[in-house]
């Protein structure tokens, strides 16, 4: 009996070490959510911009894209004051009714177009940038 509380209590120790690292991993598989949804957005407004002379600043009028994630785990947005002739800022944020808000590090993911360049960032609160190189969008 003893030797079987020893096993249990080796598992248990196992299991409390293994738990968040298998959370992380969870969580950095949920990303690609935000990601193919930041992807497809990017390629409806190059798309939209190859027939338009600016950038569109409504995703209910963007061909091919919606209000949520595929998967349902992220809310998709443009920043307003973002969208012009020369870019945008597109923006990926965990539902709160979705597990992906305990993900403290990319609780919002970005992508921001400026003059042709891409920027990939993310926020854990909404209103501060993670520093470069971003955590959340290394492969």
């Amino acid at each position: 009996l003893v030797e079987l509380m020893i096993a249990l209590a080796i598992m248990a120790i196992l299991a409390a070490m293994a738990w968040p690292a298998f959370q992380e991993a969870v969580q950095k598989s949920r990303r690609a959510d935000a990601m193919s949804a930041l992807s497809s957005i990017m390629q409806a407004q190059e798309r939209w911009r190859s027939e338009h002379a600016s950038y569109q600043a409504s995703l209910a009028d963007l061909p091919g894209t919606g209000a949520t994630s595929a998967e349902g785990r992220y809310t998709l947005s443009l920043v307003d004051d973002s969208v012009g002739a020369n870019g945008y800022t597109a923006r990926a944020t965990a539902k709160s009714s979705s597990p992906q808000t305990r993900d403290s590090t990319c609780r919002v993911m970005q992508v921001t177009v400026a003059g042709g360049n891409i920027t990939y960032s993310s926020m854990n609160s909404g209103n501060a940038a993670n520093a470069a190189p971003d955590p959340c969008w290394i492969k």
